[in-house]
């Protein structure tokens, strides 16, 4: 049962990521969410071509900018962009461990430090970094807060379903095995729905961009208030913009170490009720 039910989970994976990668090549979104996308529904399937459909698709022509300008889909963009960028430092984590035989702990802070530098570095400092004026450096500083954030709880949410799918289904472990990648989709899929209500405050307060619109010059918008830039990202909609007040050091502090706590929480689920490498 559990075998029909992987490759059943396999099949819609290759039919979801095969429809965003040549339906996203017409939505008007940057490129980095374009591959996030397609990673995301690598990752979690047709619940990331869902997610693609309900939250960037860009449902008529020239109203991608008013669509994506409600607030949970700023957060839904937010979440994507975090979960498709740590997801590859995490996987690679989890190959290596499974591979080695780590033990849980070690196992699960390979996964964490992976997961965070890929995510950190790549798809937000080097990928984002024209929101920096073009400076990588200045991009790592002002991206590290909201990564650790979101790793935080991404891992926390991620962690305890690995651990406890690996238990309950047999060869799971094995990174050669259909399994293992049917777990780790379930245990990104968890930890994207954990890392939801983090990317809000987040987004919220300005710490992090949510969908943007990227139009090719020449290709401007008649809809009213949308005002789109040629080949630029359209960041409005409350998102990342400077001249809005960002939280006092006290309330990053305290979503810090809820964040922290979040994590300590999920790995010790983990530890207690999860398998042991």
């Amino acid at each position: 049962m559990v075998s029909g039910a992987v490759l059943m989970w396999f099949i819609l994976t290759g039919l979801s990521v095969a429809f965003v990668a040549v339906d996203v090549r017409s939505t008007p979104e940057s490129p980095v969410l374009k591959w996030g996308f397609v990673l995301i529904s690598a990752y979690t399937g047709p619940f990331g071509a869902f997610f693609y459909v309900l939250g960037c698709r860009e449902p008529l022509p020239g109203l991608h900018e008013e669509y994506v300008a409600a607030r949970w889909r700023q957060v839904l963009g937010s979440t994507m962009h975090c979960v498709a960028g740590d997801g590859i430092g995490i996987l690679t984590g989890a190959v290596i461990g499974s591979v080695l035989h780590l033990s849980t702990p070690v196992h699960i802070a390979l996964e964490y430090f992976l997961g965070f530098g890929f995510g950190w570095t790549i798809f937000q400092a080097l990928f984002m970094r024209d929101m920096a004026g073009g400076s990588f450096g200045r991009s790592l500083r002002a991206t590290f807060v909201s990564e650790f954030l979101s790793m935080n709880v991404l891992m926390a949410g991620m962690v305890p379903v690995m651990m406890i799918l690996e238990r309950a289904i047999p060869g799971s472990e094995a990174p050669h095995r259909a399994e293992f990648w049917f777990v780790m989709s379930m245990a990104l899929l968890a930890g994207a729905i954990v890392a939801y209500p983090m990317n809000w405050w987040l987004v919220a307060r300005h710490l992090k961009h949510g969908m943007m619109t990227v139009r090719k010059p020449g290709a401007g918008n008649e809809m009213k208030g949308a005002g789109a830039h040629p080949a630029m990202a359209q960041m409005g909609h409350e998102a990342m913009a400077g001249a809005h007040a960002k939280p006092s050091p006290a309330a990053i502090a305290g979503m810090a170490a809820l964040s922290v706590a979040l994590f300590a929480a999920g790995v010790l689920v983990a530890v207690t009720f999860g398998s042991h490498h």
